[in-house]
Formats: C-alpha cells, sequence, structure tokens
C-alpha cells in the first residue's frame, strides 16, 4: 500500500483530462490516508505558511462578507475555520505598492516603492521596482528553514535582483508584471505586446493552458511532505481582467447583469482553485499544521478593461486607485486548525496587510532580523483575545512623496483624513475645498461627508501626522 502512494504522488499530472486526474490524485490520497499515518504526511514540528493574494477582489466579494449573489464555499471554510477581519486595510489601492508593503510589513513608502513598477518597455535601466535592500517574508523564512515559492504574480520589478529569486524565494512560477491573458499567457498594455511566463528565471511556454490550473499543479508539486516547512506566497491574478472566468460559471451567472456576471465568474473560478489547493493539502495530511492567511490586495477596478466595474464594495465608497475605504478595506481572513486559533469568529479592530509578517513570525517562532524597523505589529491577541488593536494610526500614500498633491491619507482612531480625494466610480463629488477630507468612521463609513470645518483640530492633528511622516520620508531619499 505505501509503495503504491508513492507511485501515484510521483505521477505528474497531465495538461489534459486536468481536472479528473486531480480529483483521482485527491480521492487516492485521502483513501490511502484513512489507511493509517504515513511517512510522507508526517507533520513538520514548524507550521507551513501559505499567504493567498487575490488581485482587484472587492471589499465585500464572499458569501462571509455578506455577498448573496456569489459561490464562494472555499474561501468561506477558511473563514468557518478561522479569523475573518471587517476593518483590514491594504497597503495601498494599487498593485504594486501593496504588495510591497505586504511581504515586507512596512508602508509602501518605507518599503520605498511609492507606485505601480514600471514596464521594461518604460524602464530600460531597471530602476523601478522595490529596492533590493527590503528584507522580503521570503528572506525571513528561508534562514529559519523554510523552502520558499511564489506561485503567480510578481510586479515588483523587472532586473534580476528585483526578481523573485532574488529576493529570497527558492522556487518563482508565474508573471513579472501587472496581468496578463490567463491563456496566451501575454501582457497586453502598450506595444511591443510582451509573454510574461516564467519558472524562476527561464521563460516557459504553455499556451492554451489555463493559467489558475497552472497555478494549482505548481502548488500541489511544491508542497508535497518534506522535512523542511514550506513558505509559499500565492499571489493569485484574480479578479484582476480580463476578466476570464471558466464556461461553467459564467453560465452559472447567466442571469447576473453585466458586468457583475463575469465578475462573479472568475471570483468563483479562483475560489475553485483554492478550494483544489485546500483539498490537495488536507489529502497529504498539511492542512492542519498550515497558517494560511487571505486578503485582497485592494479594492475591486472601475478600468474600461475591467468593464468599469463588477465588484460589490457595499457601503463604502471608492475602488481601486482611492484612499477611501472602498479602495483599501479588504476581506481578510486568518485560519491554522492545529494552532487552536478560534474558529468563525470576526474581528473588528482596525488592521492591516503591514501586520502579517510580524505576525506569522510570532506563531511559527521565526526571529525578524533585528535591523528591520516594521510598521506592523503581531496580531496574535487581537486573533486569541480580540485585544484592541495595537495601531495607534495608519498612513497610506502613492506617487512620489516630492509631489503634495498626491494622493494620501492617515487614520488614528476613528478618525481619518483623506489628503486630494478621488472616487472613482464617482458617486462623491470632490470640490476644491475637499483637499482636505476628514471622516470619523465610527458616525459614518461611507466617508459621506466632509466633516474639516467641524473639527478644525482633528483636522490639524491629522495633518501634522501626516507631514511629519512625509519629512520623515523625504529625509531618507
Amino acid at each position: 500500500m505505501k509503495n503504491l502512494q508513492l507511485i501515484l504522488i510521483s505521477i505528474p499530472l497531465k495538461r489534459v483530462m486536468r481536472s479528473r486526474l486531480f480529483t483521482a490524485f485527491i480521492l487516492v490520497s485521502a483513501i490511502l490516508a484513512c489507511s493509517g499515518p504515513q511517512p510522507e504526511s508526517r507533520i513538520s514540528s514548524q507550521p507551513n505558511i501559505l499567504v493567498i493574494l487575490t488581485d482587484d477582489q472587492g471589499t465585500l466579494d464572499l458569501n462571509s462578507y455578506g455577498s448573496r449573489d456569489l459561490k464562494t464555499p472555499n474561501l468561506d471554510r477558511l473563514a468557518a475555520n478561522g479569523v475573518r477581519f471587517t476593518q483590514f486595510y491594504s497597503v495601498a489601492p494599487v498593485c504594486s505598492p501593496s504588495r510591497a508593503g505586504l511581504l515586507t510589513g512596512k508602508y509602501n513608502y518605507n518599503a520605498g516603492l511609492f507606485g505601480n513598477v514600471n514596464t521594461p518597455n518604460n524602464d530600460p535601466e531597471g530602476k523601478s521596482g522595490m529596492p533590493t535592500e527590503q528584507v522580503t517574508m521570503a528572506e525571513v523564512f528561508k534562514p529559519a528553514g523554510y523552502r520558499t515559492a511564489l506561485i503567480g504574480k510578481w510586479h515588483l520589478g523587472h532586473t534580476l535582483e528585483k526578481l523573485p529569486n532574488g529576493q529570497g524565494f527558492d522556487y518563482f512560477f508565474g508573471h513579472q508584471r501587472g496581468c496578463i491573458d490567463n491563456y496566451s499567457h501575454f501582457f497586453f498594455w502598450n506595444g511591443p505586446n510582451l509573454h510574461d511566463l516564467y519558472q524562476n528565471e527561464t521563460e516557459v511556454y504553455h499556451e492554451g493552458q489555463f493559467f489558475g490550473d497552472l497555478m494549482v499543479d505548481e502548488l500541489v508539486n511544491f508542497t508535497q511532505p518534506k522535512p523542511d516547512p514550506f513558505f509559499v506566497y500565492w499571489a493569485i491574478n484574480m479578479p484582476h481582467y480580463p476578466y476570464q472566468g471558466r464556461e461553467s460559471w459564467l453560465n452559472h451567472y447567466a442571469d447576473l447583469p453585466s458586468p457583475r456576471k463575469e465578475y462573479a465568474a472568475f471570483i468563483s473560478t479562483m475560489d475553485e482553485l483554492v478550494g483544489n489547493v485546500l483539498d490537495h493539502l488536507e489529502a497529504i495530511g498539511q492542512l492542519e499544521n498550515t497558517i494560511i492567511v487571505f486578503q485582497s490586495d485592494h479594492g475591486h477596478s472601475v478600468e474600461s478593461r475591467a468593464y468599469f466595474g463588477g465588484g460589490n464594495p457595499g457601503p463604502f465608497n471608492g475602488a481601486k486607485f482611492s484612499m477611501l475605504e472602498g479602495g483599501i478595506r479588504v476581506p481578510a481572513i486568518i485560519s491554522w486548525p492545529a494552532g487552536d486559533l478560534p474558529k468563525g469568529e470576526v474581528r473588528n479592530q482596525w488592521v492591516g496587510a503591514v501586520d502579517w509578517l510580524p505576525t506569522l513570525t510570532d506563531l511559527a517562532k521565526v526571529d525578524l532580523p533585528e535591523s528591520e524597523d516594521l510598521d506592523g505589529f503581531s496580531l496574535r491577541d487581537v486573533i486569541y483575545s480580540n485585544s484592541q488593536s495595537p495601531h495607534e494610526t495608519m498612513f497610506w500614500a502613492t506617487g512620489n512623496p516630492e509631489v503634495r498633491t498626491n494622493s494620501w491619507a492617515v487614520r488614528k482612531g476613528d478618525w481619518k483624513l483623506l489628503g486630494n480625494p478621488t472616487d472613482p466610480r464617482n458617486e462623491l463629488n470632490f470640490a476644491e475645498a475637499d483637499s482636505l477630507y476628514l471622516v470619523n468612521l465610527k458616525q459614518d463609513s461611507t466617508e459621506s461627508k466632509n466633516l474639516a470645518k467641524e473639527h478644525p483640530q482633528v483636522l490639524l492633528e491629522l495633518k501634522s501626522l501626516h507631514d511629519d511622516w512625509r519629512k520623515e520620508i523625504l529625509s531618507q531619499q
């Protein structure tokens, strides 16, 4: 029986008849696991770690967050077996700086990345990207004995030292740039169009094969039981445009209006892929001792390539590119059965993506580099004891810090001040007098009214906090 298991696990998944073979693999593995403990299913003394980051997913686009027109049973399964957050913030409302903040535990300005990374066409000298001296999650967990992988989207630089293998990842499979077509794997933005699919630093070709399935195959292969635990950053490129959900889900949502049906089909396709990975980890005996964290990188897109919408921010205003809640408040979940995390509980404290690195190192008992001055805090007490948020303030900003007209925000307690606010959905119309826009999130989380004139002292306090932070950033340039 043991020999049969070894043979089956070693058979590579074929690209044809993928779903049947994957299902067969899961069923056989589950049956063998039930037959008694096997050497391959022993749990490492250290937990595995899987960080799942989705792309352009709206604030409330999960059943567990209140959406009633979607089917997301697998991500909801994580919420049922763990803790979900209702005031969880991305580091930025746009892709590259959000990812930099997640991986380093710092606000994106402190991580040296002010906006989206330029394409190689627009950056021939390779200056764009996250500075190499920044320490990523992979560079923290690798010295602690973890084998590290990035599966999916990078979007943090294109020169060798700024690519995943130069930033602590033992293995990389995915695309370097901001988005790809999921079947041709081309980056369609401004010409010349570029093929963008890599295994480590080598360009690879799988034309016509769905990128979501390729990612699952890579995760299945990388997470097979070994003596060393794994750290995987799964940066799913969904539901970022182009919307390319499976035909079965497009049929399921046929009665929804466009663009909600296209977006919903892509969300459910992504959720199905997550389910494949969860089933695999359960079948090989690794799910119990895997810390899984999930979040979206920022709010949903209303760009023309996204059919001008599709996502659901619920009552919140704003979307991708906006510092309003709909642009930076995102769904987030943590699950770890072997760690006795609370199950099915909700945390309403305001926390954010900068907190994942200190939280994961705390839970996994991995040391952080003493030289790193993080903006995040461990959420252990928030998760286990429902204690108050460790944050007194939070900062957001994109664009060159020398430019005063860039969009920014600062939060202290229930008060939030937005500088030069925008609303891509055009639900709020900002006048010139709204360049400093003060809201109280406890009183009105929709941010529908500027309270600056009513609370001038609060405005001055938060403006001073932002100005001091900006000066500190500029002093480091």
